[in-house]
């Protein structure tokens, strides 16, 4: 695992091992940020569900100005900090051991232009999440999720509209914004 292109260009990502992890391959995270590459400059991102936190870093090298990162895990949030200073990127990021919700409740005032989406998988965990991440959303903000390929979403979210979807596999992206912003 990678960083794939930016500041930070080839420089190799710790991970943690287990079953219970899995990193976002190379061609999905290629393909994720090649749909929003032009939009990234100067962008506020949070990374839920971080990981190893290769989204956010990935983010971070290719010009977003400030990434928050949300996981759990302590494990993984030293894996982060880890990446962070490897990439030198720790002076653009913040970490906070929590989980999604507990971040999401308290956040109230924070706003970002994407949000990474990466739970674990066979949870249902994003049906249940999104809608409590719409205001959180700068105008014109997106939500990028990665989740199995069986799992399908209305058109339509609790304030969220589904703008495209992404196959790779047995791996799917969505790509939602603000139904009010409908872009």
């Amino acid at each position: 695992m990678r960083v794939i292109t930016g500041k930070a260009k080839g420089i190799r990502l710790n991970t943690l091992e287990g079953m219970d992890v899995r990193p976002t391959t190379d061609r999905v995270k290629e393909g994720m940020f090649s749909a929003i590459q032009f939009e990234l400059a100067g962008a506020e991102i949070l990374d839920l569900f971080a990981g190893s936190g290769q989204l956010g870093i990935e983010a971070l090298s290719r010009g977003a100005k400030h990434a928050v990162f949300i996981d759990q895990s302590k494990k993984s949030l030293e894996i982060v900090k880890e990446n962070l200073e490897r990439t030198k990127l720790s002076p653009f990021a913040e970490l906070h051991q929590n989980t999604a919700e507990q971040y999401l409740q308290s956040a109230q005032e924070k706003q970002f232009n994407f949000v990474f989406l990466d739970p674990p998988y066979r949870k249902q965990i994003l049906p249940e999440i999104l809608p409590k991440i719409v205001h959180l959303l700068k105008p014109e903000g997106k939500i990028i999720a990665e989740h199995e390929n069986s799992c399908h979403f209305d058109e339509k979210i609790s304030g969220l509209l589904l703008q495209k979807q992404y196959f790779y596999g047995k791996i799917g992206v969505s790509v939602f914004s603000a139904e009010e912003n409908g872009t």
